[in-house]
């Protein structure tokens, strides 16, 4: 008896695990509200990757050694970023407990201008991202403390977290030090300050539109009085000893990157330089675990491992400085994780291939491509829940398509990281839309709408593809040469 083949899945039944995440999520959204997105995601995931499976091997005799591979290429991608995602946690508890944030929301309060904090708070963090090479390190600790300073002053955690992302992911996009910018050249074989100097063209007007913006809404905002900064100030030198020697945390750790140590080695060395600094400066803390009969060696455990509160006599401080260290962080890798199975049922069971062929079947000119491109980056980014994957089935599966089109490939790197690189974060199951919300402890939900430079990115590379703005097309011959380069 001959062996069944499988059978290819049309675009119509490989949307359907799609839909029922979509569906699932807008009415779980309608029910208990964008808060408990984070909450229920991982299981409407689970169930969406089951439903993938199901059809495509019971319907279309999909063999589960095609699903396997698709869980093990998703699996290699993701994995890395769980031990980054727990060295988060520990390094925001140990920076929060040493004084070092502390230290830096009191300075905030002194001399920013309440008026012009997102602005600032965005500026400045485009800096020290483009500096870094990192998004997720600069939220993880500058970020943390703006965060504090926003509130405090008296903005929305949407509006702060909104400049915040803007800054940080300005910053990753353009630097020469960002993995997701090199991965974005190297994949389409672009020479990486050739694709720098080409998004400058998008994410430059995209960036002034956001700092505009945040200018404006600083202006019509309210802020608290001075009086209500200055009991926080008060209750935050009461709580905390406050000293210039703590931003030796923060230099050790731009050092760090500096050297160019891997991401995991920065936040390690980070996480204990901020524990040290802890048992260094803030005696009073180590005292209040030794009173709840800790050793040092457990109430360092504690601080890494798990949650901790202090008691500061000012409400909102009290949550300011309450951490969750990397048991805080377990909720994040159970949603990446199940983000995971799910791009891996879609790519093993051949539904991915399905919906990305119906993207690019009919494609001709710059318009349709890179209309294409962007649209394929957002479902790909929700689809796999990764930008590194994204990055690279993207380009994969666009790479002729621009030779075919006579189109340089600077576009198509250009037009990868403007839908891949930078929407990550405003998907709340995606592994930056994750991340981010843990972190700034802001739902994505409620920090999407604020992400000004996020979204005007995409739509900043469908507005040159239209306009034609710097687009242009390769001569016959050259696109021929680069064909046979590619095959």
């Amino acid at each position: 008896m001959s062996k069944k083949l499988p059978k290819s899945i049309p675009l119509g039944v490989a949307l359907i695990p799609i839909i029922f995440l979509l569906v699932g999520l807008i009415t779980l959204i309608a029910v208990k509200g964008s808060g408990a997105v984070n909450e229920w995601s991982a299981p409407i995931l689970l169930s969406a990757a089951a439903l993938s499976v199901a059809i495509s091997v019971a319907c279309y005799h999909r063999p589960w050694r095609a699903i396997l591979l698709g869980m093990i290429k998703s699996f290699r991608q993701i994995i890395p970023s769980f031990p980054v995602l727990l060295l988060i946690g520990a390094v925001s508890a140990t920076w929060m407990l040493s004084g070092t944030v502390p230290m830096l929301i009191e300075w905030g309060l002194e001399i920013l201008n309440p008026t012009l904090f997102l602005f600032i708070t965005c500026a400045v963090c485009s800096i020290i991202s483009v500096l870094t090479g990192s998004s997720w390190t600069t939220i993880a600790t500058i970020g943390v403390a703006f965060m504090g300073i926003g509130t405090v002053i008296g903005y929305s955690p949407g509006w702060i977290a909104g400049a915040i992302i803007s800054g940080a992911y300005f910053g990753d996009k353009v630097s020469p030090l960002s993995d997701t910018t090199v991965l974005a050249s190297s994949s389409t074989g672009v020479r990486l300050f050739t694709h720098i100097r080409y998004l400058m063209i998008t994410s430059v007007p995209a960036m002034l539109i956001a700092l505009t913006v945040f200018l404006i809404a600083g202006f019509t905002a309210d802020h608290v009085g001075r009086t209500d900064t200055l009991e926080m100030e008060n209750a935050l030198h009461a709580t905390f000893n406050l000293t210039p020697w703590l931003l030796i945390v923060p230099a050790i750790t731009i050092t760090a990157i500096a050297i160019r140590f891997n991401t995991c080695i920065v936040l390690a060395i980070s996480a204990m330089t901020g524990l040290a600094a802890i048992f260094i400066f803030q005696p009073q803390v180590v005292a209040a675990f030794i009173d709840m009969g800790h050793s040092n060696f457990t109430a360092a455990a504690h601080i890494f491992l798990t949650d901790t509160a202090l008691a500061t006599g000012h409400p909102l401080l009290d949550d300011l400085v309450a951490t969750g260290g990397m048991k805080g962080m377990l909720p994040t890798v159970e949603l990446v994780a199940a983000a995971m199975v799910f791009g891996g049922a879609l790519m093993g069971s051949g539904m991915l291939t399905s919906i990305t062929s119906a993207f690019t079947r009919k494609l001709d000119g710059p318009r349709s491509v890179v209309t294409a491109t962007v649209g394929s980056g957002l479902f790909l980014n929700s689809c796999t829940a990764d930008q590194y994957l994204s990055i690279i089935i993207g380009g994969n599966l666009y790479k002729k398509i621009y030779n075919r089109n006579r189109l340089e490939s600077k576009l198509l790197s250009r037009s990868l990281e403007d839908s891949i690189s930078v929407t990550s974060v405003l998907i709340p199951w995606n592994s930056c839309g994750v991340t981010q919300s843990a972190v700034l402890g802001v739902a994505t939900l409620t920090y999407l709408p604020y992400c000004i430079f996020n979204f005007l990115s995409p739509l900043m590379s469908l507005t040159m593809a239209w306009t034609g703005f710097r687009i242009r097309r390769l001569h016959l011959h050259h696109a021929k040469n680069k064909s046979g380069l590619h095959n």
